[in-house]
């Protein structure tokens, strides 16, 4: 029925693939060909990058942005490509290299050119951002930590579980780039907003710590100068790590129907 039409899911900061695997799961049983990709040298488990996180050390965006690349047009250049958190901001700048027949960044980190980083966004990375020391670090949430910026949704211990099963350490040089992205001209998440490329939906969580609602609209306007469709959808009462905690298949269901059949909002 879906010719096997391809779904590529790619995730951010303080994850790994494992997090998408409700949706690899759900997509595969509607008949499409779908992966969660990794971040080059973060394809082993949890448990693995919690007791040795030097993989993330080295890691830059530039690095993790052609390894992505390369990925997907190995696997099918006109997949739908899928993004959360950073991993969002990664599925836009490969839909302005031309990759993907439909875009999701699913409350996701902006393409140069949005000024604004809401006070609830500053408060969620200053684990990371508060020290400049710890640009050469991988650094760890605790579980509150998490609980603020990824499911403040959810009770303390329902957050705790999922921190358990998920949560790895930052690479800390790539949230300290995209932090620092409108003051380096050269940097790869600068794009030409105004050119063609494929349709983009940007989904947002109406209590997003990390990214907020408003970010994501900021971002919608920066993208939407693009003559090409852009889409924006709020899903409120939903967390940073809405496509893990309950409902998810809502939000899942959402973003791939939308693909299928692209429409400006």
């Amino acid at each position: 029925m879906t010719d096997q039409k391809s779904v590529v899911l790619i995730h951010g900061l303080f994850l790994t693939k494992s997090s998408w695997q409700g949706w690899v799961d759900r997509y595969t049983s509607r008949g499409f060909n779908a992966v969660a990709l990794a971040w080059p040298g973060l394809d082993r488990s949890v448990e693995d990058l919690r007791s040795d996180p030097s993989p993330l050390i080295d890691l830059t965006v530039e690095k993790i942005l052609d390894h992505l690349d390369a990925s997907v047009r190995a696997f099918d250049p006109s997949a739908i490509i899928m993004g959360h958190s950073f991993g969002g901001l990664f599925a836009q700048l490969l839909a302005y290299r031309g990759l993907g027949s439909a875009v999701v960044g699913i409350d996701a980190a902006a393409p140069a050119g949005v000024l604004d980083l809401p006070f609830s966004t500053l408060k969620a990375s200053a684990p990371v951002l508060a020290n400049p020391l710890n640009v050469s670090k991988a650094t760890m949430l605790t579980p509150e930590q998490f609980h603020y910026a990824f499911t403040n949704t959810l009770t303390p211990d329902e957050s705790k579980s999922l921190y358990d099963m998920y949560a790895i350490p930052c690479a800390n040089r790539v949230l300290f780039e995209g932090a620092f992205e409108n003051f380096v001209p050269q940097s790869p998440a600068r794009v030409d907003v105004t050119i063609q490329r494929p349709p983009i939906l940007l989904i947002a969580g109406g209590l997003d710590h990390l990214v907020t609602p408003g970010y994501t609209t900021k971002n919608y306007e920066l993208i939407s100068r693009s003559p090409s469709i852009t889409s924006f959808k709020e899903f409120p009462g939903r967390p940073h790590f809405t496509g893990v905690v309950p409902g998810w298949e809502e939000i899942a269901d959402y973003a791939l129907d939308w693909s299928l059949q692209p429409t400006p909002a």
